[in-house]
């Protein structure tokens, strides 16, 4: 049986807030860059903190332990995304061009499917895992930021030269 959980996110705020059924259950926090984030769902906590610079990886931490318990890889042309976790592996990948639908899909093949633009939307599974739920909005995240900074950098030129 499938779930759908609604995610809301305010213009200028930093945190998902994520629903079931009009109920919030979890949030995502980001804390004052992409560098990292603080994540909750169903009373489980979790931290992102996002290493390197021109080759960035995230770990996923556990808070109560203090211990790593995954890695985010991302790929180069920002569409994809490796999820290492608890001796598990999960790709998180865009599903279409205008990078409003993405994916998780684990080893067994299940699958997360993630709807929406940069302020709300809904996400989809059959098998729960709150951890991807909370991994999925952070690769999201982390790529809908990197694609504003890089725009900066390639427009702030051509206008500075157009003006």
């Amino acid at each position: 049986m499938k779930t759908t959980l609604i995610w809301k996110k305010g213009f200028f705020k930093k945190t998902y807030e994520i629903y079931s059924n009009d109920t919030q259950i979890g949030k995502l926090v980001e804390n004052t860059s992409c560098s990292s984030a603080e994540g909750e769902i169903n009373n489980k906590k979790y931290q992102f903190k996002t290493l390197g610079f021109f080759k960035q990886k995230t770990q996923i931490i556990d808070p109560e332990s203090n211990s790593v318990i995954g890695t985010i890889v991302y790929s180069t042309f920002m569409t994809r995304a490796t999820i290492e976790y608890l001796g598990q592996i999960a790709y998180w990948r865009y599903d279409n061009i205008w990078n409003t639908k993405s994916s998780i899909t684990d080893n067994f093949g299940n699958l997360i499917s993630f709807h929406g633009s940069s302020s709300n939307g809904e996400l989809e599974f059959d098998q729960p895992n709150d951890l991807l739920v909370l991994t999925g909005l952070y690769v999201t995240n982390y790529y809908w930021q990197m694609t504003v900074v890089t725009s900066i950098i390639i427009f702030i030129p051509i206008l500075t030269i157009m003006f």
